[in-house]
């Protein structure tokens, strides 16, 4: 029986993986784009609509994930799914991280690559949905300052905004050095920081493989392990002790 395993699992990692892909690209356009296009063209407030549509998008992309794979099991802490006007940092594994937080928090914003940004379709419902371009090189400037700009008025709506610090992937699951920019939101609209954990995705989707390994059984998961407030008493922290107790945090896990 076990050769015929090993032989059969490669084939079903595949067509799960094939079927994922499927619910992205056919499932957006056949049942997904109406709505976006409806909430393009009547909606009165675009970005909000755009991220509940993104929200519901991926929650059924998850869905999908655990009735086609029968092992997959995801722990996702209430603490973390109660989460509002908060900056939330969390380690990043795997590509299908920003997707999971997107499927969890309904009015959500995120920092995404600007190259991402020039893809047809999919650019404009980044830009729609409100999310922030990586660099402010070029043409994303303004945009990146506009983001900014309102994100107070957005955080103060109970909005949040996920951001790996890391800006990539890691290779070992190590804590890699930490960019700046979710600390410099926190401090410049007094957002409490909650600093999460992601634990598994990179089993559920191997680097440097495009198949999804159905065969997991360490369950995905993402918990809170702290809080950190820009002010305290009085003080304001600095950009360099936000990140410093982060990382401490990130290290104790």
């Amino acid at each position: 029986m076990r050769p015929f395993f090993i032989y059969l699992k490669p084939a079903f990692d595949f067509a799960v993986t094939l079927l994922h892909w499927t619910y992205l690209i056919f499932g957006f356009a056949a049942f997904f784009s109406p709505f976006y296009l409806g909430a393009l063209l009547f909606s009165t407030n675009r970005e909000s609509a755009f991220q509940k549509l993104n929200h519901v998008f991926f929650k059924g992309f998850f869905l999908l994930s655990r009735l086609l794979i029968p092992k997959l099991v995801l722990n996702i802490s209430d603490e973390v799914r109660s989460l509002r006007s908060c900056v939330i940092v969390c380690n990043h594994l795997s590509y299908f991280d920003p997707l999971l937080f997107v499927s969890l928090l309904e009015k959500h914003k995120t920092i995404v690559k600007s190259t991402f940004f020039k893809v047809p379709v999919f650019g404009l419902i980044l830009k729609t949905s409100g999310y922030i371009p990586s660099t402010s090189a070029g043409a994303f400037s303004s945009l990146m300052i506009k983001r900014v700009e309102k994100m107070g008025e957005f955080l103060s709506s109970g909005g949040n905004i996920f951001i790996f610090p890391e800006g990539t992937r890691s290779k070992n699951g190590s804590i890699g050095k930490l960019n700046e920019g979710a600390f410099k939101i926190a401090r410049r609209f007094k957002a409490t920081l909650k600093v999460c954990s992601i634990k598994n995705t990179n089993v559920l989707y191997r680097p440097k493989t495009c198949l999804l390994d159905t065969g997991i059984r360490e369950p995905i998961e993402i918990k809170l392990i702290g809080s950190i407030e820009p002010y305290s008493n009085g003080h304001r922290l600095s950009v360099s002790d936000l990140m410093s107790r982060t990382l401490l945090l990130f290290e104790k896990g």
